[in-house]
């Protein structure tokens, strides 16, 4: 696909803009190496086959090397739904010749599962499907769950846990990542997952962790509530996204976060946390790791739960964000560019949480946050920033409802990445 010119200010001069193409790829995918219930090559076949690009397995603790059996009773008791076995639908797949079986001493047949050395020779096909290796980095302080998503890893990391606070165990993980990346000398991104998961992160958790750049925006998983919970103010996840950025940007002088979709499946055979539901589209000039790595370090990619963008493109000098959205027959589409002014409020309340929440208190932000600066219906919408703003970012919303939504009802969407700062 070619891109015009304008597009080139989002990326270097090196890159010609008719050499980039959008790769579609989901980060954070879990199989039987940790808590999903599939085989790690079934689960990426299940992605290759639906036109994704590329896929990181990120397992929790563990990447998928060395040697590891599990037993059929075990695998067959995390599957949620009837019908064939797990191993029976394994073998079809793959044939007999490519699953190993063993009985142990308790006379328990057990399944080997495959590397992704392994399992990548069979189902990466150059400039088609890339497996990208990955870790879902899970530490805690307390009662409050803290995951990173480490994309591109060379070696396993083993996470800290209960480091004083839940920003300095959060800080001191993204830190073990960036010392990684720094050794191996591939680039790695950080993702902090899920903040709604048992209402582990605030806004201003993810305002004052200087050291993370990316969180997700939307993730799949039935127990992550996007859209917040009226009893923990500020907890949706667009005001956690606007209250971050507008913090780091205009009190601490930092770069904002940028947003990434997922899916954090784990269940493949039924179930309520399925694939298919959020993922990045990444414009680089080839499917290969540390490219698209770093086209992602540079905010070249948008997030998507099923809106599809033809083109983003920031012109610095006119200071003027263009879209390109991909248009379906009879759907509408309606574009918020949405920002902080300079002038913005900064009076905060600080309220108390619901006493299961790991955090007793949660501040509440004025509205003149993340406010909804200008709207369009058009399938090539803009926005020119007049420079009282502190950045703006664009979410493209569609009146069909996702294919398989997690919260009844969730509509199709893509966000953009902030822009302007």
């Amino acid at each position: 696909m070619r891109f015009p010119a304008l597009a080139l200010l989002l990326l270097p001069a090196i890159c010609p803009a008719e050499d980039l193409r959008w790769f579609k790829g989901n980060t954070h995918t879990h199989s039987l190496w940790s808590d999903g219930n599939d085989f790690p090559d079934m689960i990426s076949a299940w992605y290759k086959e639906r036109g994704y690009d590329f896929l990181a397995m990120s397992d929790h603790n563990t990447l998928n090397a060395g040697e590891k059996w599990v037993t059929e009773a075990s695998v067959e008791k995390k599957k949620i739904a009837l019908g064939l076995k797990v191993l029976d639908k394994y073998r079809a797949k793959f044939g007999a010749d490519w699953v190993e079986t063993r009985t142990n001493d308790q006379g328990e047949t057990e399944v080997k599962l495959k590397t992704l050395e392994e399992y990548r020779r069979k189902l990466e096909e150059p400039g088609k499907f890339l497996l990208v290796q990955a870790e879902e980095v899970s530490a805690g302080f307390g009662k409050a769950p803290i995951h990173i998503n480490a994309v591109n890893l060379a070696e396993v990391i083993q996470p800290k846990k209960d480091v004083e606070t839940i920003r300095e165990t959060l800080r001191q993980n993204l830190r073990l990542i960036a010392e990684e990346a720094a050794r191996t000398g591939r680039p790695v991104i950080a993702h902090v997952n899920h903040p709604n998961f048992r209402w582990a992160l605030t806004a201003d958790d993810l305002a004052h962790v200087v050291e993370d750049r990316f969180f997700e925006i939307y993730n799949g998983h039935p127990m992550i509530y996007p859209d917040g919970e009226p009893s923990r103010v500020d907890s949706d996840h667009e005001r956690i996204w606007d209250i971050a950025n507008t913090i780091r940007i205009a009190e601490l002088k930092q770069p904002p976060l940028y947003g990434v979709g997922t899916d954090d499946s784990h269940n493949y055979h039924g179930g309520s946390s399925t694939p298919g539901r959020g993922w990045v589209m990444v414009r680089a000039a080839k499917l290969e790791a540390n490219t698209l790595i770093e086209a992602m370090q540079r905010g070249d990619f948008y997030a998507s739960t099923g809106v599809t963008l033809e083109d983003v493109a920031y012109d610095k000098a006119a200071r003027t964000l263009r879209l390109k959205i991909q248009g379906k027959p009879g759907v509408k589409y309606r574009t918020e560019f949405r920002g902080t002014l300079k002038n913005y409020d900064r009076a905060v309340v600080e309220v108390d949480a619901p006493a299961e929440d790991p955090q007793p208190k949660r501040l509440k932000h004025g509205a003149d946050i993340g406010k909804v600066l200008a709207s369009s219906d058009s399938l090539e919408p803009t926005y020119t920033l007049t420079g009282d703003e502190l950045y703006v970012r664009a979410i493209i919303i569609s009146d069909q409802v996702m294919e398989n939504p997690a919260q009844p009802g969730y509509l199709q969407k893509a966000w953009t990445q902030p822009v302007g700062w």
